[in-house]
């Protein structure tokens, strides 16, 4: 992983590799993407916690999860202090790198074009994820 941030969870990449399948890893500690309309959340609107995969840290509420037609889960908000924000320059782009502020496993990115009232879209992979429903 390229960035040497210290977060509160630290493991080797070998701890990691052990725990993580393979496209968890990739996504997760690479940096990686999946490809559009793939994963798994992308059209899950069940009510619950996404949490971080690699950590379990709660990221996201299913309340500001929106169809974005992007081809990946998109939310409206991230939990509070869940995520870090981080300047992305690769592929000749300028945006907003997310990672979760627990690991600093990469999730995705942070785009201007979401609805109101944020007006953000968390633009996040599947494989970054996971899902905990509601308990009713």
């Amino acid at each position: 992983m390229k960035n040497h941030k210290s977060y509160p969870i630290q493991k080797s990449e070998e701890a990691w590799k052990e725990e993580l399948d393979a496209e968890s890893y990739r996504i997760l500690r690479e940096k990686g993407t999946e490809y559009p309309f793939t994963g798994s959340y992308n059209t899950h609107f069940e009510k619950g916690i996404y949490k971080c995969k690699g950590c379990d840290a709660p990221l996201y509420d299913s309340s500001s999860k929106f169809d974005s037609s992007c081809g990946w889960p998109s939310y409206s908000a991230a939990l509070d202090g869940a995520l870090e924000f981080i300047r992305d320059t690769t592929h000749g782009m300028v945006r907003t790198e997310i990672v979760c502020a627990n690991c600093g496993g990469h999730q995705g990115h942070v785009f201007q074009d979401g609805p109101a009232p944020t007006g953000e879209r968390y633009c996040v992979n599947s494989a970054s994820v996971r899902f905990h429903p509601k308990e009713k």
